[in-house]
């Protein structure tokens, strides 16, 4: 949607196997869906939320882990890549602002369509 700005923005490169240290954050009931590989670290979607870890510094020790709870995302929308485009887009409109995540062609995002419409709707 044109002119709103992303509070945050994250690139999606390929799906990968869910980390096993993500069992570690995980609440009750919630479990791990799908896993993909962004720049420095992964994002986890779950039944719940999607989990975005963002490795800092130089030797990617700090680790940031950002949060965004399924029931707080007010809509969204997806744009699969063209022709000449590098990545496909899915916006979060959230009760915080909005989020950008760039969609790898490696990645099915009519996928993530699915399993964010399956917790939202």
């Amino acid at each position: 949607m044109a002119g709103l700005n992303a509070i945050m923005e994250w690139t999606f490169f390929e799906e990968v196997p869910v980390p096993k240290e993500v069992n570690e954050i995980l609440v009750e009931g919630e479990y791990a869906e799908a896993a993909y590989k962004t720049v420095r670290d992964v994002a986890v979607i779950t039944n719940k939320r999607l989990i975005i870890a963002d490795r800092q510094g130089l030797t990617g020790k700090k680790v940031e882990i950002y949060t965004i709870p399924f029931k707080s995302i007010i809509m969204y929308s997806s744009e699969n890549a063209g022709l000449l485009d590098v990545n496909a887009e899915l916006e979060l409109w959230t009760k915080a602002g909005t989020f950008k995540l760039n969609i790898n062609k490696k990645v099915d995002i009519r996928k993530l369509d699915r399993l964010i419409g399956k917790y939202i709707l």
